[in-house]
């Protein structure tokens, strides 16, 4: 029996490697000879980086940043085995888990850091970039990367813009010239699974602001600095970057590599799937299993098991899903491409038991996922 375990990391409690190791535990329970092919994944945000080097056989490299507070932090990022391509995300530089809660304040926090990862890289001469969105702090349109990057933002009276998302709505004007001039021959691909676009109710400070910080009134002030960003960008250089889908991604990050630095937006599980030759590793297996921590709506909009699911329907190998919650329904999980999810979780349970046992029942969970599997292949 030849299983892939491609998994995503439940959040809080193991990562993608570790839930990979436990679902291999309870798959050799029901049979130890199986051929596993363990594949951890992630969709763009925390993890990316080091889930891309881990399946290409890279490194990680270290650099000391500016953090979303202006305070230094350090922050790695990913060589792949090309030995030609950085793994950057915006999380390890520009984080929300960097910026302590009752200092959440996204009119403030800055993406600089962001663009100081992609210099250090640009300093070692790598020139293929994947950048991963998700988890940002920020609400700054990319404009604190950009700054890093060499661009200069200015108000009505010629003084340079302070960082943070807020104060964007004073810009009267940018200029490129300082701009990197490196960054001419690099290509960008940006790994997000996010489509909402800069501003609008569905827009980035709307939709996102709220778990960066943002109260309402700052929701409102954040939305209108990005729409004037967008409306400056459109008067110098012709570019509509405000309606751009994925344009939004991690505060407007997403329209700024997009606008600036002329990169792609790709999903981040296709980013992720491709990267690791999921399709050809899946050439031949029996099942695989896929997992997050919780199936739910966003699970079908294009998160790793969605991904999964894909890859796997092409090769037309049955695809089943473990997870900490399931809040899907049968016919949503036929649309999935999903033959049957399980909640590792045997009974009811405190939060801290259950983040305390996850392996556990994960290997446990495999592990009766594969008992009824072998019996339905011998009937």
């Amino acid at each position: 029996m030849k299983v892939v375990v491609a998994v995503d990391s439940f959040k809080g409690s193991l990562d993608a490697k570790t839930v990979c190791a436990a679902v291999r535990e309870g798959v050799m329970r029901v049979d130890p000879h199986a051929e596993l092919i363990e594949i951890p994944l992630a969709d763009g945000g925390e993890g990316t980086a080091e889930q891309l080097v881990h399946a290409t056989g890279g490194t990680m490299q270290m650099a000391t940043v500016t953090g979303p507070l202006g305070i230094p932090v350090q922050a790695m990022y990913g060589v792949l085995g090309d030995e030609k391509t950085a793994v950057i995300e915006m999380a390890q530089a520009s984080g929300l888990t960097l910026v302590p809660e009752e200092l959440r304040n996204p009119l403030l926090t800055t993406s600089r850091g962001t663009g100081e990862l992609i210099a250090h890289a640009l300093d070692s001469g790598y020139r293929r970039f994947v950048i991963g969105l998700g988890g940002s702090a920020t609400n700054d349109g990319g404009a604190g990367m950009l700054q890093a990057l060499g661009m200069r933002f200015f108000d009505e009276r010629g003084e340079a813009l302070e960082a943070g998302g807020g104060a964007l709505g004073r810009l009267a004007r940018f200029t490129e010239d300082e701009l990197d001039h490196r960054l001419a021959k690099a290509s960008f691909v940006v790994a997000s699974d996010v489509q909402n676009r800069l501003v609008g109710p569905e827009g980035a400070s709307v939709i996102f602001g709220p778990q960066k910080g943002a109260t309402p009134e700052m929701t409102a002030l954040l939305d209108a600095a990005l729409d004037r960003f967008g409306e400056v960008v459109f008067s110098q250089k012709g570019l509509e970057m405000r309606q751009l889908p994925g344009g939004g991604a991690a505060g407007g990050m997403g329209a700024a590599l997009a606008v600036f630095l002329g990169a792609t937006l790709r999903s981040g599980i296709e980013v992720m799937t491709g990267a690791v030759e999921l399709e050809r590793r899946l050439q031949g297996a029996d099942l695989v299993i896929t997992g997050e921590g919780r199936l739910d709506e966003q699970t079908l909009s294009g998160k790793v098991i969605a991904g999964v699911s894909r890859a796997a329907a092409r090769q037309g190998v049955p695809v089943f899903a473990l997870c900490g919650e399931l809040a899907l329904s049968a016919a949503q999980l036929e649309r999935l491409g999903v033959v049957a999810a399980f909640s590792i979780v045997p009974g009811p349970c405190t939060l801290a038991e259950a983040m305390g046992r996850t392996a556990e029942w994960t290997a446990d969970a495999a592990e009766r996922l594969l008992r009824v599997w072998k019996i339905a292949q011998a009937k």
